[in-house]
């Protein structure tokens, strides 16, 4: 058994609940590699699992997203001591310096592909996969309406947005973040501070409102959301950064035009083996031609990740955050 550092919550609530502790790593069983992480991701899931919102049986780890290199493997398992993995949906407990995971949970890392850009994009870029070319095939020449433009995974849709040729509008909270949002492929960029988000859709679109919204916002940007949708517009509800919306009553749908209403989540979109590397294929190809540049702004040591989760839930990030174990 080798000892390592991983954080661990024996109850919800908030960042003080996470501590760092040593930890026992059995060998890897059958199916099953060791990964010595390099880097980790930092996302708002995350904090869902913390708090309780999505509830964990505890104790337990916490964290998606990590890359690193295998340091022993299982019986069955398809890699290789030395080779460079990563992943972002094998189970939680990537807050740590090294994990047991499955081999089929697993990807391998392109060559010149350093470990912070594929922890700090795995998960928020396979959020996008899914989001745009999935959940509603995003096409050249379509607007659509995103939430939260200057955050990990708004950056990221933007680019790739743009780079499919469709019209991207986000919404952000400061003008610093508008800055961030238009840099990174917003053809027009909404600060709700300062502006009315219908009122600007409205003006963009010709008073033709938008096939689709994607809200990873909830509670705070529902009933916006919905404005903003034509009729049998799809409304893609995939995240509660400001709480869970209320409750829906069905008959809004009919009243607004007959909307369409989804919550995904990625784990539906990458449940086998074969779809999940494609996925992820599709991300990191987009990062090698240069479609989607992943920014890192935030980088802390894993034994401040009480401090990285409350910058986090004070919206003071911008990017991607990754820990450093």
């Amino acid at each position: 058994m080798t000892m390592v550092k991983a954080v661990r919550i024996a109850a919800v609530g908030g960042p003080d609940v996470m501590v760092l502790e040593d930890l026992g790593l059995e060998p890897p069983g059958p199916g099953m590699v060791t990964v010595r992480n390099e880097a980790i991701g930092l996302n708002f899931i995350d904090t869902y699992h913390r708090s309780g919102l999505y509830p964990l049986e505890l104790p337990s780890g916490l964290g998606l997203e990590g890359a690193g290199v295998v340091e022993a493997v299982g019986e069955g398992a398809d890699f290789s001591v030395g080779d460079r993995v990563a992943y972002c949906a094998a189970g939680i407990g990537a807050y740590s310096e090294a994990i047991n995971l499955p081999a089929s949970r697993l990807v391998a890392m392109p060559e010149g592909m350093s470990f912070e850009s594929a922890a700090a994009v795995a998960l928020k870029g396979a959020t996008c996969e899914y989001l745009l070319q999935r959940t509603y095939p995003l096409k050249s020449g379509e607007y659509c309406l995103f939430h939260a433009a200057a955050g990990g995974v708004g950056l990221i849709f933007g680019q790739w947005a743009k780079a499919i040729g469709a019209h991207a509008i986000g919404t952000v909270s400061t003008v610093q973040k508008a800055e961030l949002a238009r840099a990174a492929g917003y053809e027009h960029v909404i600060n709700y501070s300062e502006e009315n988000v219908l009122e600007r859709v409205l003006e963009i679109t010709g008073g033709d409102k938008l096939p689709v919204v994607y809200d990873g916002v909830g509670k705070d940007t529902f009933e916006q959301s919905l404005d903003c949708l034509r009729p049998r517009g799809l409304m893609v509800s995939f995240g509660n950064a400001s709480g869970p919306p209320p409750p829906l009553e069905l008959g809004t749908l009919s009243a607004r035009g007959s909307l369409f209403i989804t919550r995904p989540t990625l784990f539906s979109y990458v449940m086998e083996t074969a779809e999940l590397r494609q996925c992820l294929a599709d991300v990191f190809e987009r990062v090698q031609q240069g479609d989607v540049t992943v920014d890192i702004n935030q980088r802390y040591a894993l034994e401040d990740v009480q401090q990285a989760h409350r910058d986090l839930e004070a919206r003071k990030t911008t990017g991607s955050t990754i820990l450093l174990p």
